[in-house]
C-alpha cells in the first residue's frame, strides 16, 4: 500500500466538537447533495484517497464499533468480507426495529447523503458492485426520501449500483440473518451461524451489513482521520453517537453525545426532567434499566454502564418518571417481546410467552406465591438458546427489571395494580403511538 494511497482526504474543515454526524441537520428537509458536498467535502477514495487497507487502518485507529447494537468492530467486518475473496455485496440495515430508536431513520430522511457515502466508501473499498438499503415496509416515506438521494448521486458519481429493499417490520426482522434471508427469497427469519455473512450473503456471495449511524461515522472517518475522530469520548470509546432520548424530559428527541457524557448532562440538554425520575433504561428492549438514584454518577461509555449490567447498544435513553409503574411498562414490554419471538426455538417461543404472562400476573397481583423467584429462574434458562439473540436482550431487560423495581413486584404481588397501572404505557410499541421524534444537534 503506497502512502498516496492510505492518506486521508480532508476537502472541508473538519468540525471541532459536536455536532459531527447530525452537522447540517435542517428540520425543514432533507440535505441537498450540493449542500452536503459544500460542508463535508468531497468523498474521499482511490486513487488519491483511501483503498481498502487505508480504510480498514482508519476504522481500526479510530475504534469505531457497530451503531446497531451488536458493537462489533466496524474495520475487523470490512477485513472478514476481503478475505472471502470473492466480489461482495454492501448491504444498509436500517430496519431499526428497536421501537423506542428513532437515530437511524433521522439520518436517512434528513441527512441521506452521509450514510450513503459511507457505502459507497465501503462498497469502493471491497470492490463491490451493488449497495441494497434495506428498510422496513411500514417506512415508505424514507424508503422515497432515500430514493431521491440515490438518484441525485447518480447524476454525479459512478461507483456501485444502489437499491432500496423493503422487508417486514418485526423486532427480529433487522437481525443480519434474517435480513439476508429476506434479500434471498425467504422469509425475514434469523439462522443460526456459520455460515456468517461475510462467507455467504447475498445469493452466494459475501456481504458488508452495517448500520446506517456506523456507515455516516464510516464517511466521517474517511475524510478527517481517525486522530480527528478521537478528540472526543473516552480513552476506551472513541468519538461521538446519537442517542435517542425519551420519557420524562422536556424535549425529547435525538441527540449526538460523545461517549463518557454523563446521563444528566444528556438529560439537561433535553431541558431538563419533567419529573422526578424512578429508573433510566439504557440500550433499549434488549438492553436494563438502572435505579434513578444511580443517575448522577452514570455516564454513557460502556466502561461504565457495564457496572450496572447495561450497554449503550442501539443508542436508547427511556428516562421513567416517578409516579409511571415499572412493573406494569415492565408486562407491556414482555408481551411484545414475545409476541416478537421468530417462533422457531423452543426456548424462546414457549419460554418468553410464559415469562410474559407471569409478569402480566405480578402486574395485576394474580401470580402465585414464589412468582419473582421463578422469574428470575425462568430469565437464566432462555438466555443464550436461540438461534438469535433476541431471548438473550428480552431476558437481560426483564432481570434488570426484577431488580430495578423489586419493592414495585412486591407491592403488586400484595396488593395488586397500583394507582398508576391504569395509566397508558410509556414505552413505545409499535401501534402505541408513542415514538421518539425530533433531533437536537
Amino acid at each position: 500500500m503506497s502512502a498516496q494511497a492510505s492518506r486521508v482526504v480532508a476537502s472541508a474543515p473538519a468540525p471541532p466538537g459536536l455536532p459531527r454526524v447530525l452537522a447540517g441537520l435542517d428540520p425543514a428537509g432533507p440535505l441537498s447533495l450540493d449542500r452536503h458536498l459544500g460542508l463535508h467535502g468531497e468523498l474521499p477514495g482511490p486513487p488519491s484517497g483511501l483503498d481498502l487497507q487505508g480504510l480498514v487502518a482508519e476504522l481500526d485507529r479510530a475504534g469505531l464499533r457497530g451503531r446497531g447494537g451488536a458493537a462489533f468492530p466496524a474495520g475487523a467486518k470490512l477485513r472478514a468480507v476481503a478475505r472471502s475473496g470473492r466480489q461482495p455485496v454492501v448491504v444498509v440495515n436500517a430496519i431499526e426495529a428497536e421501537p423506542a430508536s428513532s437515530k437511524d431513520r433521522l439520518l436517512l430522511q434528513r441527512l441521506p447523503h452521509l450514510v450513503l457515502d459511507g457505502a459507497q466508501l465501503a462498497a469502493q473499498a471491497l470492490g463491490a458492485d451493488q449497495v441494497i438499503v434495506c428498510l422496513a415496509a411500514s417506512a415508505r416515506a424514507t424508503a422515497e426520501g432515500v430514493q431521491v438521494a440515490v438518484d441525485e448521486r447518480a447524476r454525479l458519481f459512478g461507483g456501485p449500483r444502489v437499491s432500496i429493499a423493503a422487508v417486514p417490520d418485526g423486532y427480529v426482522s433487522g437481525e443480519e440473518t434474517a435480513l439476508l434471508g429476506q434479500l434471498n427469497g425467504r422469509p425475514a427469519l434469523p439462522t443460526l451461524k456459520p455460515p456468517y455473512p461475510a462467507e455467504r450473503g447475498v445469493g452466494r456471495r459475501p456481504a458488508l451489513i452495517n448500520n446506517v449511524e456506523t456507515l455516516a461515522q464510516v464517511a466521517l472517518i474517511a475524510r478527517h482521520g481517525a486522530s480527528w475522530f478521537a478528540e472526543l469520548g473516552t480513552p476506551a470509546e472513541a468519538g461521538s453517537a446519537l442517542v435517542s432520548l425519551a420519557g420524562g424530559v422536556a424535549r425529547p428527541g435525538v441527540y449526538e453525545i460523545e461517549f463518557g457524557t454523563d446521563v444528566d448532562a444528556l438529560i439537561a440538554a433535553a431541558g431538563g426532567a419533567t419529573v422526578g425520575i424512578r429508573a433510566v433504561l439504557i440500550g433499549g428492549y434488549a438492553g436494563g434499566w438502572i435505579d434513578g438514584q444511580l443517575r448522577p454518577a452514570l455516564t454513557l461509555d460502556d466502561v461504565s454502564l457495564a457496572e450496572h449490567g447495561a450497554s449503550l447498544a442501539a443508542g436508547i435513553v427511556f428516562a421513567l418518571p416517578d409516579g409511571a409503574c415499572g412493573v406494569a411498562e415492565t408486562a407491556h414490554v414482555a408481551s411484545y417481546l414475545a409476541a416478537e419471538s421468530a417462533g422457531q426455538c423452543g426456548p424462546c417461543l414457549y419460554g418468553l410467552a410464559a415469562i410474559a404472562e407471569t409478569v402480566s400476573l405480578l402486574a395485576r397481583g394474580e401470580a402465585p406465591a414464589g412468582a419473582p423467584e421463578r422469574l428470575t429462574r425462568w430469565v437464566a434458562q432462555v438466555a443464550g438458546r436461540g438461534a438469535c439473540r433476541h431471548p438473550d436482550g428480552a431476558a437481560r431487560f426483564i432481570a434488570s427489571a426484577l431488580r430495578v423495581f423489586a419493592p414495585e413486584f412486591a407491592d403488586h404481588a400484595r396488593h395488586g395494580p397500583c394507582e398508576a397501572c391504569p395509566a397508558p404505557a410509556l414505552l413505545p410499541t409499535p401501534g402505541s403511538g408513542r415514538q421518539t421524534t425530533g433531533a437536537r444537534a
